[in-house]
């Protein structure tokens, strides 16, 4: 069964055993549970706005993060130039079980 969950703005469409990167969750700990009752579709249930009684369960892998952004600013005859570097971080977690 797929389910489509709201994460702090941002959706997912998910399947049991799936594993996906989020946002940072601060607070979580590797191997911990935590669940996503923010759910906009489950199955054949369409909520308004959210699926009453849904919850996906999903266990914690680690925290990891993405890959290096440069961003670049540059005005031109000014001796202007400026370059710094970005990594996002992200959570990774298995989805155990939709309910």
């Amino acid at each position: 069964m797929q389910a489509i969950i709201n994460d702090r703005g941002r959706q997912y469409l998910v399947d049991a055993g799936q594993s996906l990167l989020v946002d940072l969750l601060a607070g979580a700990e590797p191997g911990s549970e935590h669940v996503f009752e923010q759910v906009l579709v489950s199955g054949e249930k369409i909520g308004a706005p959210y699926v009453d009684g849904a919850k996906v369960t999903a266990r914690v892998e680690g925290h990891v993060k993405g890959t290096k952004l440069y961003v670049q600013k540059f005005k031109r005859r000014k001796d202007y130039r400026r370059r710094f570097g970005h990594r996002q971080k992200y959570t990774r977690v298995t989805i155990t079980q939709i309910s």
